[in-house]
């Protein structure tokens, strides 16, 4: 009788070392999903903004098109890119940075434009939310980086096996951008 009692408490304990293990795999998939989700967020109202941006500018630029129509053309194939992944996103959405950043080198050229409260509004607006995007980034990376090692070591790697749970991408940015820039002041 004793015998039977504790292989019931052992299998009790493997069961609940087992749950636990599984209830913790599932927590941190969806805080990896959650965390995708903030970013997703700003990436939206970054794209909401853009279109907002480009009329304010586009009657003072009218020797600018090519510009605009480059952030028009960006922030399509940014929005394209959100369902193809982390790194097909987070690719489209450096090459709309960039745009961003030769639309507001432009806009110093006009100071008519520069000092217009609209487009200066819009430019705090679009900054605000790149910083937003850089923390959900963050978050996200870190999301990752704990899910992904939760499914990696033992012993919930032999959990995470058994019921498909797989390896998450980081939110990275392309090769060119890890470049430290180099400061001449002569």
């Amino acid at each position: 009788m004793l015998a039977i009692i504790v292989i019931i408490v052992v299998l009790a304990v493997l069961a609940a070392v087992f749950a636990g293990m599984y209830n913790s795999l599932v927590a941190r998939r969806n805080q990896v999903d959650n965390s995708w989700s903030q970013i997703d967020v700003q990436l939206k109202r970054r794209h909401d903004l853009i279109p907002n941006l480009v009329e304010a500018v586009k009657d003072y630029m009218s020797y600018e098109q090519e510009t605009l129509t480059n952030v028009t053309m960006a922030r399509a194939a940014a929005i394209d890119a959100g369902n193809r992944g982390p790194q097909a996103q987070a690719q489209a959405e450096n090459m709309l940075s960039d745009t961003l950043k030769s639309l507001f080198a432009v806009v110093e050229n006009y100071p008519d434009l520069k000092a217009n409260q609209n487009v200066m509004s819009l430019q705090e607006e679009l900054t605000s939310t790149e910083n937003k995007i850089a923390f959900a980034r963050q978050f996200y990376n870190d999301s990752v980086l704990t899910y992904n090692n939760k499914i990696q070591m033992f012993p919930s790697n032999l959990i995470a096996g058994m019921f498909n749970f797989s390896a998450r991408q980081f939110f990275e940015a392309p090769e060119g951008d890890r470049a430290v820039p180099t400061v001449n002041l002569r």
